[in-house]
């Protein structure tokens, strides 16, 4: 662990301080082949002691992929105003010669060891530090931290916009955040080489149905209706639409499926088409899909 009052050791390419001299070649070159951590610190401040020695400790353990740059900002105050810090200590995460991350103040280690790795997630070299970064975001999207994951997909596509999962992987971000104008325009213009991908198609199959789900009605009312009349198709399928609103995709597909077996040819086959978006949505090995499709698929070949 370094001496923030001695600062790093001349030697160390991973931790090093810097100037306004050397700023562009440390940082923003530096940037465009491995992230780089900016930590603005002065000799004076308390908590950039503790926040210091955990950053330098977790980029070290993160094996070369971020970097960590010191800057005094005692002696460096033009590049502290250009930044907009307002207080120390005060973190910047650099990626591809742009700040795309960053906090004031100290945190725990444990937060500071899982920005580390976020940011470092952003980089990666060649085909397998992208599988990493992929693999990391949607970890991070997985466990909820939907804005920590956009920023990562983001870099990544940023990298390489061939990459159909990260460029799902962004799309789901917005849909976890409810932003689906955005999600589907993403969809709409994303590149030609991946426009037909699968995840792609998955995911615009789920935007269709989310937002078919926000029109939906009252179940409590809709089952009313058919127990009145069992053919009342309109209200099946609406039925069917508020059921995956509320996340009962086994019930829906039941409802939909018993729609197909009343009236296939109901409402230009929407039923059919219903169907084959929730498959789309939840993927090829997803257990309903595969069981919905056979049940399907016996109801058309009886």
């Amino acid at each position: 662990m370094l001496n923030l009052g001695a600062g790093p050791d001349a030697g160390s390419d991973l931790i090093k301080d810097t100037s306004e001299a050397t700023f562009m070649a440390d940082v923003v070159e530096t940037s465009a082949e491995t992230p780089v951590i900016v930590d603005f610190w002065a000799p004076w401040c308390g908590p950039c002691k503790t926040l210091g020695p955990a950053l330098e400790d977790a980029v070290t353990k993160a094996g070369g992929k971020v970097k960590l740059v010191k800057i005094d900002i005692d002696q460096n105050q033009m590049i502290a105003t250009q930044m907009r810090v307002q207080s120390i200590p005060a973190v910047f995460a650099f990626v591809n010669g742009q700040p795309v991350d960053g906090f004031m103040g100290a945190l725990p280690p444990s937060q500071v060891i899982e920005f580390v790795n976020k940011v470092a997630a952003m980089g990666g070299e060649g085909g397998g530090g992208l599988e990493e970064a992929v693999a990391a975001a949607q970890e991070m999207l997985d466990e909820g931290a939907v804005a920590d994951a956009a920023q990562t997909f983001a870099a990544i596509v940023q990298e390489d916009p061939s990459r159909a999962d990260a460029f799902a992987g962004l799309v789901s971000c917005y849909i976890a955040m409810d932003n689906l104008d955005q999600a589907r325009g993403m969809l709409d213009t994303a590149p030609d080489e991946i426009f037909d991908a699968p995840e792609l198609a998955a995911l615009r199959a789920q935007l269709d149905l989310k937002q078919a789900a926000a029109e939906a009605g009252d179940t409590a009312d809709l089952r009313a209706k058919l127990e009145t009349d069992a053919n009342d198709h309109r209200s099946r399928f609406d039925l069917a639409t508020a059921l995956l609103a509320s996340d009962q995709t086994e019930a829906a597909i039941d409802e939909l499926l018993e729609l197909f077996r009343r009236d296939r040819e109901w409402n230009d086959d929407a039923a059919r088409q219903q169907l084959f978006k929730i498959f789309d949505s939840l993927g090829p090995k997803d257990p309903l899909a595969q069981s919905g499709r056979r049940k399907l698929s016996s109801m058309i070949f009886a």
